[in-house]
């Protein structure tokens, strides 16, 4: 080292300068600076208010841009998750939303923290960098993603009994049995809150199973809408064909049967549906159907045949028309198109390579049946009730 003596008269200023410069950059980042950049008025030297307040500016921030009515995904609520591929739908999984877990599949994992105060529908990148959906799943993705028991109802067939039935807001239903709950939820929902459903289910593990669905579906409702969805399914442990003490005093705009030998709970069933009111029978085979009209052409019933139906859905793919090298296709001109197309110039001819950029109608799509089609599910019958 240098003797002091020796020091020039610059290197002492810069000394003398090099204390207030580093009081300087010490003072911009103290709390007190922070708070007061942050426009925040706490006692000096509190850095949870400061921690506090640029958490509530981060919370501000990722709900900017939520519209009025809109609500973000929290801890608690059930989830969808879809990867697609080549057009492919490779995986759909439900969840339940819950802080410290993540969700795991063959495409890797997102970690619950993460999505939660996201918007449902966004876009979420696993471990492995594959593109992850996360959004809120309908009444009928539920009922075909939750736990079972028994067999659904599928939501195809579970429309179209409603249709049979023409439930409205305000009926009272009855359901038997009630199977995992799919049938009980559009019901409920059918009937709204002033309406009633009484589902009544014979096997206590397939009661269980529904009550569980029902409840689950409501909770996750009020979380993801902020309101309460109707307690108006009343599930009943019992057999609808001994249930005559049940049904005592009761009436019902509809009924909606799906048992293995309907025709054997009718004469309990039938007093109390409303007359012109419809009872709608759920089969899974052609065989249960002969059963059930020789049952109604031997008994007294004042009931009517008048629709045996199979609901049937054809998914169908439509999409642009692709090269083995992931191009578009592009249709073919005519000879006097092609000629004015070689007169533009080389820059045009780059913008068209983009496929944004490629006029209307210029690509060609395929549109057929796809591929995986749905196969039988039920049978339904539509009875009404008349006066004879």
């Amino acid at each position: 080292m240098l003797p002091q003596e020796s020091l020039s008269e610059e290197v002492w200023e810069l000394r003398r300068n090099k204390p207030s410069d580093e009081n300087e950059d010490t003072e911009t980042q103290t709390p007190e600076k922070l708070m007061e950049d942050l426009d925040v008025h706490e006692q000096p030297g509190d850095v949870d208010s400061v921690d506090r307040v640029v958490n509530q500016r981060k919370e501000e921030m990722m709900h900017a841009h939520v519209l009025p009515g809109e609500r973000v995904m929290c801890f608690g609520e059930v989830l969808l998750a879809e990867y697609r591929r080549k057009r492919r739908l490779e995986l759909q999984k439900m969840f339940q939303l819950e802080k410290g877990s993540r969700l795991g599949s063959n495409c890797g994992f997102v970690a619950h923290d993460v999505i939660q105060g996201c918007h449902a529908g966004t876009v979420f990148r696993t471990n492995l960098g594959l593109p992850m959906l996360i959004r809120r799943p309908s009444l009928e993705e539920f009922t075909l993603f939750m736990k079972r028991g028994p067999a659904i109802a599928y939501p195809k067939d579970a429309s179209a009994m409603l249709m049979m039935m023409d439930v409205n807001a305000g009926d009272c239903v009855l359901e038997s049995g009630s199977g995992s709950g799919a049938m009980s939820l559009f019901l409920s929902r059918a009937v709204g809150s002033i309406g009633t459903v009484l589902s009544v289910e014979v096997r206590a593990d397939h009661h269980r199973r529904a009550v569980l669905n029902y409840e689950r579906w409501r909770l996750s409702w009020k979380l993801r809408s902020g309101n309460e969805w109707p307690e108006n399914v009343h599930f009943h442990l019992g057999d609808l064909i001994n249930a005559a003490p049940l049904l005592a005093g009761r009436s019902f705009n509809s009924v909606a049967l799906d048992m293995i030998n309907p025709h054997l709970a009718l004469p309990t069933v039938i007093p109390h549906l409303h007359t012109g009111g419809v009872c709608a029978v759920y089969q899974a085979n052609i065989t249960q159907i002969i059963d059930l009209m020789e049952g109604l052409r031997c008994s007294t019933l004042p009931l009517v045949c008048e629709r045996i139906i199979e609901v049937q859905y054809r998914d169908w793919l439509l999409a642009p028309s692709l090269k083995k090298d992931g191009s578009f296709h592009q249709r073919k001109t005519s000879p006097g198109e092609e000629t004015t197309e070689s007169e533009n110039d080389d820059s045009n001819d780059e913008a068209h390579e983009s496929p944004a950029h490629f006029p209307f109608g210029s690509i060609p799509y395929i549109a057929r049946p796809h591929p995986e089609q749905n196969g039988h599910t039920a049978f339904l019958v539509k009875l009404r009730k008349i006066s004879k």
